[in-house]
């Protein structure tokens, strides 16, 4: 029992700077995707408003 109240207390190490590279690729991709979207919804306004 005593081993696990050792374990944690033990600080955790923080992430390998390899890790925040991946992460910036995944937010670049999901920032892509959104302004895909943005466009998309923009296109969708000046069609409705066009009509109109």
């Amino acid at each position: 029992m005593s081993g696990v109240e050792e374990g944690s207390k033990k600080a955790h190490p923080k992430q390998p700077k390899k890790q925040a590279k991946e992460m910036d690729k995944e937010d670049k991709s999901f920032q892509q995707k959104q302004k895909e979207e943005q466009k998309t919804l923009d296109e969708l306004k000046a069609k409705t408003f066009g009509k109109k």
